[in-house]
């Protein structure tokens, strides 16, 4: 069992299951809604508890009820918190999901813009064996791992651009901190949107680009098509998708990366094998409702794997 800190996003899912996702300039009809706890960081960290590791979130909510709802799930997993409360409104993403599973995310809300770490909170991620962040946190935030990581006071950071240029502005993390990551980072995961956003490559490309960068490890999700995978020294290899009954897609590319963590970052899997499995993974996560849907448990990888 290793000890991880997550850091970032812990929000309120507010799901709005529609009819169809609607095209530009177009509508669809609600046929239901519901609401739960999300976030990458929390979505992360969850999994990763499920693979029974030792983990801590650092995030920021407000004093609403939603604040509650987001803390209280990340008890039910184990998951320590390490989350502060202040001024504005909890984070929350509205989540359009269509008829097929997949889904639309939109992200609001006050308080993960104003997340910035504390001593202690530094304190936790030298003490962990390895710090997860995504490109949803506050830009300082993702600097001050960076830096932290570049001192080595920092064991392990991996980092997930999790959303396009355009969604990350005003919001996360900038051009020239990503390119920071991508220099230091032990693990740097993308997915195809995002990866096509930030160097206008293919998969394969983007992941030679940002190993040559300096990243240790690279993997690039690209849905139903797969990923790709590399580590020091190798050419990209693409592992496929697992086909599962899809419920609802939200939350897959956490559990791809809880599982390469898991497997490929603290375990030394070959990256093959670690892809397969965090395939597996978030193939099975698909099969429920929400972004935790279905985690997977070590036995279940061990099965699949």
């Amino acid at each position: 069992m290793s000890a991880i800190v997550c850091v970032g996003s812990a929000v309120l899912d507010r799901v709005y299951t529609v009819s169809n996702l609607p095209e530009r300039d177009g509508g669809a009809f609600v046929t239901g809604y519901s609401e739960r706890a999300g976030g990458v960081a929390a979505n992360v960290a969850c999994a990763l508890a499920t693979l029974e590791h030792d983990v801590t979130v650092i995030s920021r909510v407000g004093r609403d009820d939603d604040a509650d709802v987001i803390v209280e799930s990340l008890a039910a997993y184990g998951v320590t918190s390490a989350i502060e409360r202040g001024e504005g409104d909890s984070s929350y993403t509205l989540v359009l999901r269509g008829p097929d599973g997949d889904r639309m995310i939109v992200a609001g809300g006050d308080s993960i813009p104003q997340l910035r770490l504390s001593d202690r909170d530094c304190a936790r991620c030298r003490e962990a064996d390895c710090v997860f962040t995504s490109a949803y946190a506050p830009e300082p935030v993702v600097e001050r791992l960076i830096e932290l990581r570049e001192r080595g006071e920092i064991e392990t950071l991996v980092f997930d651009l999790a959303g396009p240029l355009a969604e990350l502005q005003g919001r996360g993390t900038g051009v020239e901190a990503i390119d920071a990551a991508a220099r230091c980072a032990d693990c740097f995961v993308t997915n195809e949107v995002a990866a096509r956003s930030y160097l206008d490559q293919s998969p394969a490309e983007a992941v030679r680009t940002i190993r040559a960068s300096g990243a240790d490890r690279v993997a690039v999700t690209c849905g139903a098509d797969g990923a790709y995978l590399a580590g020091k020294g190798m050419d990209p290899v693409h592992v496929p998708a697992v086909d599962r009954d899809i419920v609802d897609t939200t939350g897959a590319g956490d559990q791809f990366t809880a599982v390469l963590i898991h497997a490929w970052v603290l375990d030394g899997v070959a990256p093959e094998m670690a892809g397969r499995m965090a395939a597996v993974a978030a193939a099975q996560n698909c099969t429920a409702e929400g972004s935790r849907g279905s985690l997977a448990t070590p036995a279940e990888l061990s099965e699949d794997g």
